[in-house]
């Protein structure tokens, strides 16, 4: 895809770079989307249940791609899925997010014409760190959209059915008494590397893999600044006051509707009071000891996922250029 000047270090993190028109301003022409849809620039990014269509490859020789269809090609995907979500244009193409979860798996591969070239509706987060990038961030919009429309089918305000306007971008209520318009929410979350001195602040979770530790993390509640999320948030987990609170970068994470905002802390002392009802544990890491075991085949301690901004939050820490 085309090279642009990149914004911000954001784009860097996973899910986050992208060069996609989101077309807003033609999203109320019908007309428009149909000739879109219909035509041979028309590409379907089908969906089932929150897994994507992906060719799983064989890394690391191939890596994973993501399975865009021709419309043209595939009537059967828009007789049987849920009206396409425009999701915007790119080197003349027009991308539309299509759900398929109304069917079982074999039949939306089937459907796809999937199993010939290996494709499989796979989950994003297991496949993404190996993906082309703007791709995984396609992948990753129109996951999180569809998820948004499939929680907003009937009114939050009197409960009568929604109907689809604006190529997906809006759900209106049908009730003519209350007609309600409800438009894509994104849920954001603090996530923040709390340093004291050469150390860092790791917590880990039990359903987490064995040895996986990571940052603290926790969604922003109403009438807060994101620094008084972030300093709520490490006090209730660990018990640490913080301070000198820094903003980083941000991902997009729609797994299922969260936008996290990364940030690094000081903390005031390194006394913890691990609040085991958020956490299995945490502590406090050297960062060469974190050097050296990261650097050990098969160790029992694992920084968090690749494609995580708690990874890209640790890995700038631990390289000296930030924190």
């Amino acid at each position: 895809m085309n090279e642009v000047p990149r914004l911000s270090r954001s784009d860097d993190n996973f899910y986050a770079f992208t060069t996609l028109d989101r077309a807003s301003n033609k999203r109320g022409d019908s007309v428009w989307l149909d000739e879109q849809l219909r035509g041979p620039q028309g590409r379907l990014v089908p969906v089932w249940r929150s897994r994507n269509l992906i060719d799983p490859g064989a890394p690391p020789e191939a890596a994973p791609e993501a399975v865009f269809l021709p419309a043209e090609d595939f009537e059967g995907v828009l007789e049987f899925g849920d009206k396409p979500l425009f999701l915007g244009l790119h080197d003349s193409l027009a991308y539309f997010a299509s759900d398929l979860s109304n069917l079982e798996q074999n039949e939306a591969e089937e459907l796809c014409n999937a199993r010939a070239d290996r494709a499989e509706f796979l989950d994003l987060r297991f496949t993404g760190p190996m993906m082309n990038r703007e791709h995984g961030n396609l992948l990753a919009y129109g996951r999180g959209m569809l998820t948004w429309r499939r929680r907003h089918l009937f009114c939050g305000s009197c409960g009568a059915p929604t109907e689809t306007k604006d190529g997906g971008h809006l759900r209106l209520c049908s009730n003519e008494n209350c007609r309600s318009q409800h438009f894509p929410r994104t849920d954001p979350a603090v996530i923040m590397l709390v340093t004291y001195g050469d150390k860092c602040l790791l917590g880990r979770q039990k359903a987490w893999p064995p040895g996986m530790h990571s940052t603290l993390a926790g969604f922003v509640e109403p009438g807060e600044t994101l620094e008084m999320a972030v300093a709520r948030e490490v006090f209730e987990e660990s018990g640490v006051r913080v301070h000198d609170v820094r903003y980083h970068s941000s991902q997009p994470w729609p797994f299922p509707t969260s936008l996290m905002l990364g940030f690094y802390a000081r903390a005031l002392s390194d006394t913890l009071t691990v609040n085991t009802n958020e956490l299995e544990s945490a502590a406090w890491f050297e960062r060469s000891w974190v050097i050296e075991r990261t650097r050990r085949p098969g160790n029992d301690f694992k920084l968090p996922r690749r494609d995580s901004i708690a990874r890209q939050l640790c890995e700038d820490w631990l390289a000296g250029v930030a924190g």
